[in-house]
């Protein structure tokens, strides 16, 4: 995972192609419960989304009604956002998620879509949690959408499973256990004998874990689910959606 920097991943070329409107996680099955989940979270109060890419989630979310701001450490993906929405709509702060203060308090910050995995170190991530209960007010709410790691898909002596294989695509991860971090690679290709790689680092965090980190910055449990439309969370769910929340 040396040398790969998320400002670097993040550039000119992956906004240009992060958007895929109506298919995989911009298609209406996947999209739409969570933005009527977070709705209901904001509770009629304002958002904040660490992370908020090129807006997959927060202008949905406007449209509803919600007053969203972003958090975004890669200039090329909030460009991309301004071709959806202007600062009035969707302001937006340049910097890291652990670190950078958006104005004014939220009822609601979110992080959706494994994103929390992109902070490489435990320490950064515990940084992201107190940050978020930095912007929220008493009874605030945390949102986290993360998937469960795949080590039980490991035998002994291998170190990668493949987690979609469909044609023209193959995305499989690369584990190292000992550091609880994992790579990405995902290989596109046509008819040809070429293909293109692309990759990206990540720690995974369990959920008891998440759930420790969670009180050392002061929030609580909420509800777990396995999904945004409240399935049940069990030990064979692939990812959860956990709601956190600071003493009200």
């Amino acid at each position: 995972m040396a040398g790969m920097r998320q400002q670097d991943i993040w550039d000119s070329e992956a906004a240009r192609g992060y958007d895929t409107p109506g298919a995989g996680m911009f298609a209406p099955e996947v999209l739409e419960p969570a933005v009527a989940r977070l709705a209901e979270l904001a509770g009629g109060g304002r958002a904040l989304e660490f992370a908020v890419g090129t807006g997959r989630v927060a202008v949905p979310l406007a449209e509803r009604g919600v007053s969203v701001t972003g958090i975004e450490l890669s200039r090329p993906m909030i460009d991309q956002l301004r071709t959806k929405a202007d600062e009035a709509t969707i302001p937006v702060v340049e910097g890291d998620m652990a670190t950078a203060v958006a104005p004014g308090t939220y009822t609601l910050v979110y992080l959706v879509y494994n994103t929390i995995s992109n902070l490489l170190t435990q320490a950064q991530q515990v940084a992201c949690f107190r940050n978020a209960a930095r912007h929220l007010g008493p009874g605030g709410r945390f949102v986290i959408e993360l998937w469960v790691p795949e080590l039980r898909k490991l035998p002994p002596g291998q170190q990668a499973t493949v987690w979609q294989c469909e044609p023209g695509y193959i995305g499989l991860d690369t584990y190292d256990v000992l550091r609880q971090h994992v790579v990405s690679h995902h290989f596109r290709f046509g008819d040809g004998r070429q293909a293109r790689l692309s990759r990206s680092p990540h720690r995974y965090i369990w959920p008891a874990e998440l759930d420790l980190m969670a009180q050392l910055a002061g929030f609580e449990l909420e509800s777990r689910h396995a999904d945004w439309a409240g399935a049940e969370f069990t030990a064979d769910s692939p990812s959860h959606v956990s709601v956190y929340r600071l003493p009200g």
